[in-house]
């Protein structure tokens, strides 16, 4: 593959597993925190001819190895985009990769050319699902047990399949892909958990994001994520935004023809101007 390059990026208290593959306009992807980056495989053989495609795990997920000490995921993503010499690029995030995506733009929008938002969360904004109210508890309880796989197959069944969908509502593949995923970042036994987080929540300066943005989200998922995206969609200036009908959580993975096309189309139209 033309460029591809792969490798770890020192950061304080580890490593960082990247990958970068393509050629054109830099475009980073940010993956959720039931996956790591293989969750971009398919997004990656569709746009790396016309861009350069960077992902990376994210601390405690993947490839990466780190200690339990304070960091950024600001600092963290920064720090990536130097090591590949990468001053401005579209930046994509799903799910807690889309927090990521929010807080880098409010704090480095030199940095960003673009913010897709996909299936995410705003910073300071919560919002109660009354289908995941004993879910949460139980997911928690399960974890300081250390049940991985009881843990894993509720988390599957709120973000891979939907609250409150039956199991065999998506692709069987697409369903043991995300559970192997998740099971290796439990497994792996590293969990860092001393983030600093930025002053102000994202949910308070949403009027400051001035770049080109994108949302999606799909009418399956979770209360918090459909109403983060409609009070962004709200607060953004020309933000637009995509509605997947009957997709839960991972949208890339559920339409990936549709989802890879949008986001083509969008990047070329920021490219253009």
């Amino acid at each position: 593959m033309s460029n591809a390059q792969s490798g770890h990026v020192e950061v304080p208290g580890g490593k960082l597993y990247f990958e970068a593959e393509g050629e054109g306009s830099p475009l980073t992807l940010i993956h959720a925190g039931v996956a790591n980056l293989r969750m971009w495989d398919e997004q990656v053989a569709a746009w790396r001819d016309d861009h350069r495609v960077i992902r990376y795990d994210c601390r405690g997920f993947g490839r990466t190895r780190v200690d339990d000490v304070p960091y950024s995921n600001r600092d963290d993503l920064g720090a990536v985009l130097d090591h590949l010499e990468v001053d401005r690029t579209h930046l994509l995030g799903l799910s807690r990769g889309s927090v990521i995506a929010t807080d880098f733009t409010l704090e480095r929008p030199e940095r960003v050319r673009s913010l897709i938002w996909v299936a995410g969360g705003l910073r300071g904004f919560e919002v109660d699902d009354p289908r995941l109210t004993d879910r949460w508890p139980e997911m928690e309880s399960l974890e300081e047990a250390r049940d991985w796989e009881r843990l894993v197959e509720l988390e599957t069944r709120v973000w891979t399949d939907g609250p409150g969908q039956p199991s065999d509502r998506v692709d069987p593949d697409v369903r043991r892909r995300m559970i192997g995923w998740n099971m290796e970042n439990y497994l792996a036994d590293q969990h860092p958990d001393q983030p600093i987080q930025p002053a102000v929540p994202a949910v308070d300066r949403l009027a400051e994001v001035k770049v080109p943005t994108l949302l999606m989200w799909g009418t399956f998922d979770e209360l918090g994520v459909l109403r983060s995206g409609e009070k962004m969609s709200a607060e953004i200036a020309n933000a637009r935004s995509h509605v997947f009908e009957g997709v839960a959580h991972m949208v890339n993975l559920e339409r990936p023809a549709e989802f890879n096309r949008l986001v083509g189309e969008f990047v070329a139209d920021v490219d253009r101007d």
